[in-house]
């Protein structure tokens, strides 16, 4: 069994052949050289908010195992906390802190990250806003577009700045920075602003998580706020027949996108995309500023 070390921490990998996207080869050394080819820029996302992890031991047409609890056999040296906040019961959750500790949940087939709006030690204290863009049948990502257009300047009339990623499926994830605050007050405003945004665009957007309202139109998804509630990290893999990301976006490049296939990014895109760009999702990490908006009562 092979080894590596990492800041100190040596790790055994398992199944590097393994492929774990059948429909392109890709295997799980890949996935883990991918996550250790972009650790510094997902870590700060991760930074203090624990991890929901999708695991595909068996590859993405197998069965998932989603991971909320510290698994058994995890590494002393790997961060976990005590959550309260989401359940009755307290439960205890992996932190990825550093670079050894993604690459061991990598090695864990752990392709999809998932994380709440907010950090500890303020648990349940959101610092982020999120809409997730799901497009019914018959939509697409561009449809996705134009709705996020309108949240856009409909926010910003809040002082609120939403940034665009893919997510790594077949929508939009906007985010925006805000003053923590209570994650039940995140979730009013971001349900306000998508009944709205079906009141302004009947025929594009719907608020409802119905499925039989969807068709045609892009679901604006306001209910990932919950405190209990995650979202696709920036920059993790997702489950889908290729190895695609959940990869920040500018509006302009959003705007400019003539085809579906312009705003899909497989994970060799992501290592040179983030050299020449850096992380556009970087005004998310901003402690204050002029960015971090308050959400209005």
């Amino acid at each position: 069994m092979p080894h590596t070390e990492i800041g100190g921490h040596r790790l055994s990998l398992s199944n590097l052949d393994k492929v774990l996207y059948p429909a392109t080869g890709f295997t799980k050394g890949e996935a883990i050289h991918y996550y250790a080819s972009v650790a510094d820029a997902v870590l700060p996302h991760l930074d203090g908010r624990p991890l929901s992890f999708l695991r595909y031991p068996d590859g993405v047409e197998g069965e998932k195992f989603f991971t909320k609890h510290v698994p058994r056999g995890t590494p002393d040296w790997v961060t976990t906390h005590e959550i309260t906040v989401v359940s009755r019961t307290p439960l205890h959750q992996i932190f990825l802190q550093d670079e050894a500790s993604l690459v061991w949940a990598a090695n864990l087939a752990a392709l999809e990250l998932h994380t709440p709006q907010w950090q500890v030690p303020r648990q349940g204290k959101a610092d982020r806003l999120v809409f997730d863009l799901d497009p019914g049948e018959g939509a697409d990502i561009l449809d996705c577009r134009h709705v996020a257009r309108w949240l856009r300047t409909r926010a910003a009339d809040d002082g609120i700045h939403l940034l665009p990623k893919t997510s790594g499926s077949k929508g939009l994830h906007l985010i925006a920075p805000i003053e923590p605050q209570n994650s039940d007050d995140a979730s009013a405003y971001a349900k306000r602003l998508a009944q709205e945004a079906e009141r302004e665009m009947p025929d594009h957007a719907v608020s409802k998580m119905a499925k039989d309202l969807r068709p045609g139109k892009v679901f604006v998804d306001w209910s990932q706020n919950n405190a209990a509630k995650t979202t696709a990290a920036p920059y993790t893999l997702r489950a889908k027949p290729r190895p695609t990301v959940s990869t920040p976006l500018t509006w302009d490049e959003l705007d400019a996108a003539g085809s579906i296939d312009d705003l899909v990014f497989l994970t060799r895109d992501l290592p040179p995309r983030i050299e020449s760009q850096g992380d556009l999702l970087a005004p998310l990490l901003e402690a204050t500023g002029k960015g971090r908006g308050r959400l209005p009562g």
